[in-house]
């Protein structure tokens, strides 16, 4: 296999053999050792790539679109997916495919192998078709880089070029192609990075934080943005420690869609706002009952309402949801299965049981020692594409929690962020407060009273007994 420079050049003007590790050394890094030999025809149209895109303006249809050449008509297959593989940049990778990867993940807890399961499906329909970025982001060896070689294998497969490139590694060629030795200019290496069809960004994260390599980053990634050019990136990096403005393309729903891997043992970086497993396994929409513990007639509408209810949100999460009711009466119970139903879909949750919620966010703040970083763990609250809230109301009004609650609220509110609540003692018919009068807004939220008996009390000779008072 050809180094970097080498494939970029003109794939066709000189064909080339590898050593016997695929042009790579023992570590998998290049070793730069390629041998000619023979000369081709460059074709002058497509300059050896195979493809073109269409010289058209921003906003027609065929404005990023990729297109065989003509020099292709009399390719065989076989011969034209040894020239993408060429132009791929995958080596050793070839052998990462879908079929050989672990479908549920690394990861041992039942959640994270919801999320690693959809985020296979989410790659293997992004394969298909390639359009608009996908992020696939999680801790390392989580199978982020297994997923996004096999997204290039099978594109391959079906005759779409890809470029695959390790972050630092782009980076180290860039530079390299200002030497006067170089085989490749600068502009032209950069400008194949600019405009491949589907561009592959592995380890985005691990290059030197340098002024030049965030330039050459930003170029590349407002290029993409304003081409809509399909792009993966694949980070172990937290979003929110990436440069602000790669972050933001990132982050941007409208553009890139974000997958999360984890792999088998979790930082407590990446266990703040997880369910456990139990919870996930006890809680499903198959193991709610509307017919509660002996309702009756209204109070089981009320369940079937917010069951209802429930079940549409999961489909499509869009502003917020309260449950609202006594102890016992189901509320964590469909806040988390509409939590495995988007686990399922490959969409990340944070859960947060609010009084511990604010005694974790206290400790990460006072306790320098706790291994946790506050503003990181802050953020994540505020900005998780869906934050579920369970009991509040529970927790101790100190000064310092009602401003971080009002904080958490007040984003999430102004962001229509998705948010589910669950309570047993918020104030909705008494006078508003800024956190209550927020979440009875109906533009944003809304409200369903489960009105019915406690589940845990068994019902004997139409009395409760042994009803306790119970946190959920």
């Amino acid at each position: 296999m050809e180094n970097l420079g080498d494939i970029l050049k003109k794939l066709s003007d000189t064909k080339r053999v590898s050593n016997g590790n695929g042009g790579r050394s023992d570590n998998g890094s290049n070793t730069g050792e390629v041998y000619p030999v023979e000369v081709e025809e460059v074709c002058p149209n497509c300059q050896g790539r195979g493809w073109l895109t269409p010289d058209v303006p921003v906003g027609h249809p065929d404005f990023g679109q990729v297109v065989a050449c003509t020099c292709q008509a009399n390719n065989t297959v076989g011969e034209r997916s040894e020239r993408l593989r060429r132009y791929s940049n995958l080596g050793y990778l070839t052998r990462l495919t879908f079929d050989t990867l672990e479908i549920q993940g690394r990861a041992q807890d039942p959640e994270s192998q919801h999320l690693f399961s959809a985020a296979v499906a989410v790659s293997k329909a992004y394969a298909e078709e390639p359009s608009g970025w996908l992020a696939l982001v999680g801790p390392h060896g989580s199978g982020k880089t297994h997923l996004a070689a096999a997204i290039a294998n099978m594109c391959i497969d079906s005759g779409r070029p890809v470029f695959f490139v390790h972050v630092p590694d782009l980076l180290d060629h860039l530079r390299a192609s200002y030497a006067p030795t170089s085989d490749i200019t600068y502009s032209d290496l950069f400008d194949q990075v600019l405009t491949a069809p589907l561009l592959i960004l592995d380890g985005l994260g691990a290059q030197s934080a340098t002024p030049w390599a965030q330039e050459k980053l930003q170029q590349i990634f407002n290029h993409r943005t304003a081409g809509e050019l399909p792009t993966v990136i694949t980070t172990a990096t937290e979003l929110d420690d990436l440069d602000p403005y790669l972050a933001s393309r990132i982050q941007n729903t409208g553009l890139c869609r974000v997958l999360e891997t984890r792999s088998r043992l979790q930082s407590p970086a990446h266990q703040v706002g997880r369910i456990a497993p139990q919870m996930l396994k006890q809680m499903s929409f198959e193991s709610f009952s509307t017919r509660g513990n002996s309702p009756a007639a209204h109070e089981r509408a009320s369940l079937e309402a917010a069951f209802n209810a429930a079940q549409a949100y999961a489909r499509d999460p869009d502003g917020w949801l309260t449950l609202l009711g006594g102890t016992g009466v189901g509320k964590t119970h469909l806040a988390v299965a509409i939590a495995s139903a988007r686990l399922q879909r490959g969409q990340p949750v944070f859960f947060a049981f609010v009084p511990e919620l604010l005694e974790d966010l206290r400790r990460y703040a006072f306790d320098h020692e706790s291994g946790m970083s506050f503003d990181r763990v802050f953020q994540q609250v505020k900005n998780t594409p869906l934050l579920i809230l369970d009991d509040l109301g529970q927790e101790q009004n100190t000064p310092w929690a009602v401003e971080k609650l009002y904080q958490i609220i007040v984003h999430r509110h102004n962001a229509r962020l998705p948010t589910i609540i669950t309570s047993s003692s918020i104030d909705v018919t008494g006078e508003s407060g800024p956190i209550t009068s927020r979440v009875r807004d109906p533009s944003v939220s809304m409200l369903i009273h489960m009105d019915a008996p406690d589940f845990r009390v068994k019902v004997r000779g139409g009395s409760k007994r042994g009803q306790r008072k119970a946190s959920r």
